[in-house]
C-alpha cells in the first residue's frame, strides 16, 4: 500500500508542476484534463501526508519512553494511545480511497420506473417511487426533467423515465436498481385489506455522445401522433418519436414535448444511457466477482426493498435494514438507506482487495 500511495503522490506533483507549465496553460483543453486528474488524487494524497506525519510522529514519541523523566514517560505513552488510534482511522481511511472507482460515480443518473405485478395500484406506487426520487434530487440540489411518460387513467404512472442532473448523482443512487415492494391498503380496495404491489426501477448512468459509438444507419426511426394529456396539439401532429437501435432491438418512443426535434433528442439520450449500460453489463459478466456484491448486482429481477404501510416500516432485504420512517423516506429522505447501502458495498470491496 506504502508503495502505492508514494507512486500517487509523485503522480500528484507532477500533475503540480504541468499545471504550472505555460504551454499547459496556453491550452486549456489540456489544462483542464490534468486538472481534473489532480482533483481525483488530491484526497488520497492529503490523507496519505497526514499518515505520513502520524508514523514520523510515532516514531519520535516511542523513543521518549525510554526517557529517565516518568512524567514524560507517562506523557509519551498517552500521546502514543491517541497517535496509534489516528493511524487506524487513518489506515482504514487509505483503503477506502484506493478502491478502484467506478467510473461512472460523477454522471447524471437516467432512472427508469415501470409498474409491475398490481394493476392500477401498482402504477400509484411508481407515482410514489417517481416522486421520492424527485424529492432526494430536490434536496441534493440536483435538477430533475422527464424524458418520458405514460400515464394510468388515475394518475400513476405504467412507465415514467426521467434524468437527474448533479455532481455524484450516479455515485448515489446506482443501488436503487431493482424490484420495490409496496404493502397498503390501496385507495381503489372497498374492503380495506392490504394489497401487495410492485414496480421496477433502473438507473442507468447517463452517456456521453464520446461514449457510445450510434451509427446513425443502424437506426430506425419512426415518427407518429403523440397521445395522452396535451390537448388537441399532441394528437395531431406527429411530434412523437420512435427510434429502434437495430442490432440490439433497443427501443425507445419521447413523446412528451411538442417539437418532434427534442423529442428525438430526449430519445436518443435515453438510448445512448441504455445501450451503455448494456456494454457495462457485459463487461461485468465476464468478471464474476463483481457481480457477487450484495448490493451490487444490477439484477433488476431482484426484491430489494419493501415499503410496508400498516407498519410505516421501510425494508432494504439486501443488507437487513429496518426503518420505521416510511413517510420520511417517501417524502426523499434517503440518505440513510442509500450510506447504510455504501459502506456495505466498500466493506465487501474491501474484503475482496485484501483476500
Amino acid at each position: 500500500m506504502m508503495e502505492k500511495l508514494a507512486s500517487i503522490e509523485q503522480k500528484y506533483e507532477e500533475l503540480n508542476r504541468l499545471l504550472s507549465d505555460p504551454a499547459v496553460i496556453g491550452d486549456q483543453a489540456v489544462w483542464q484534463r490534468h486538472a481534473k486528474a489532480q482533483a481525483g488524487l488530491a484526497d488520497v494524497v492529503d490523507n496519505y501526508r497526514q499518515y505520513k506525519g502520524v508514523l514520523a510522529a510515532i516514531k519520535d514519541t516511542t523513543a521518549m519512553l525510554d526517557d529517565p523523566d516518568a512524567e514524560l514517560r507517562e506523557m509519551a505513552a498517552q500521546e502514543l494511545t491517541d497517535l496509534t488510534a489516528n493511524q487506524g482511522k487513518l489506515e482504514k481511511q487509505l483503503r477506502l480511497l484506493l478502491l478502484p472507482k467506478d467510473p461512472n460515480d460523477e454522471k447524471n443518473v437516467m432512472v427508469e420506473i415501470r409498474a409491475g405485478t398490481g394493476g392500477e395500484e401498482a402504477g400509484l406506487f411508481a407515482g410514489d417511487l417517481f416522486r421520492m426520487y424527485t424529492r432526494y434530487a430536490d434536496r441534493q440540489g440536483w435538477r430533475t426533467e422527464i424524458m418520458s411518460a405514460n400515464y394510468t387513467d388515475i394518475g400513476g404512472f405504467k412507465e415514467v423515465i426521467f434524468i437527474i442532473e448533479g455532481h455524484g448523482a450516479y455515485s448515489r443512487l446506482k443501488f436503487e436498481s431493482g424490484v420495490h415492494r409496496v404493502q397498503r391498503v390501496p385507495s381503489t380496495e372497498s374492503g380495506g385489506r392490504i394489497h401487495t404491489s410492485a414496480a421496477t426501477v433502473a438507473v442507468l448512468a447517463e452517456a456521453e455522445e464520446v461514449e457510445v459509438d450510434i451509427n446513425p444507419n443502424e437506426l430506425r426511426i419512426d415518427v407518429f401522433c403523440s397521445s395522452g394529456a396535451g390537448g388537441q396539439h399532441v394528437n395531431k401532429t406527429e411530434s412523437a418519436v420512435r427510434i429502434t437501435h437495430v442490432p440490439t432491438g433497443l427501443v425507445v418512443s419521447c413523446q412528451d414535448e411538442k417539437s418532434q426535434h427534442k423529442n428525438k433528442e430526449r430519445a436518443m439520450r435515453v438510448l445512448r444511457a441504455r445501450l451503455l449500460d448494456k456494454a457495462q453489463e457485459e463487461q461485468m459478466g465476464e468478471v464474476a466477482s463483481t457481480r457477487k456484491s450484495m448490493v451490487g448486482t444490477g439484477d433488476r429481477s431482484e426484491r430489494i426493498r419493501t415499503y410496508n404501510f400498516p407498519q410505516g416500516r421501510v425494508t432494504d432485504h439486501r443488507i437487513g435494514l429496518t426503518m420505521h420512517r416510511l413517510e420520511a423516506v417517501l417524502d426523499g429522505e434517503l440518505n440513510e438507506i442509500i450510506d447504510a447501502l455504501v459502506t456495505t458495498d466498500q466493506a465487501e470491496k474491501l474484503k475482496t482487495m485484501e483476500s
